[in-house]
C-alpha cells in the first residue's frame, strides 16, 4: 500500500459540495491499495502511521506521534498514488489494485486506524472529492509497504 501523509491543523473532504469528513489537528492520509497488497500490510501500515513521530513536543522537536497527541486522521482513497509516469505523458495506473479489492483494503485500513484508538473521518471511495487542508509545517511523508 502507498500512503501520503500530511500533518494538518485541519482538513476536510467534500462530495458534491457536501462535507462528508473533517478533522482538526492530525494527519490527512491519502491511501492507495496496490496489486497484491494484503490486509496484513494494511494493518502494519496503520500501526506505523499512528506511531510515526511527526508532531512537535514541548522542545519544538518532531518527537510525538498521532497517538501521543490525541490527533485525528482523515483517510482519503487516492488511486493516483499508483501513477506510473515512466513512459509518455499520460500516467498509467495498472499497478493499482482492482476497484473492489482497493475498496476492501481501504475499508480495512480505516478499521485498523480506528481499532488503534484514532478518531477517524473518511472520504468516499471512488468519488470525485474536493479535499482541503491547512498543512502544518509543512510536513509531508511518503510511505510504501513495497519498499
Amino acid at each position: 500500500m502507498r500512503a501520503l501523509l500530511q500533518r494538518v491543523h485541519s482538513a476536510a473532504v467534500k462530495v458534491d459540495g457536501e462535507t462528508i469528513g473533517e478533522i482538526g489537528p492530525g494527519l490527512l492520509i491519502l491511501i492507495c491499495a496496490m496489486q497484491g497488497d494484503t490486509e496484513a500490510q494494511a494493518d502494519q501500515l496503520a500501526a506505523k502511521i499512528t506511531k510515526l513521530r511527526v508532531f512537535k513536543d514541548d522542545a519544538d522537536k518532531m518527537n510525538l506521534s498521532l497517538k501521543d497527541t490525541g490527533g485525528s486522521a482523515l483517510i482519503v482513497s487516492q488511486f493516483t498514488l499508483a501513477a506510473d509516469t515512466a513512459r509518455g505523458n499520460r500516467p498509467g495506473f495498472s499497478t493499482a489494485a482492482p476497484p473492489e479489492e482497493g475498496r476492501q483494503l481501504y475499508q480495512h485500513f480505516i478499521g485498523a486506524i480506528k481499532a488503534l484508538g484514532i478518531p477517524t473521518a473518511e472520504g468516499s471511495f471512488g468519488a470525485d472529492m474536493d479535499v482541503s487542508l491547512t498543512n502544518a509545517g509543512p510536513v509531508t511523508i511518503w510511505l510504501d509497504t513495497a519498499g
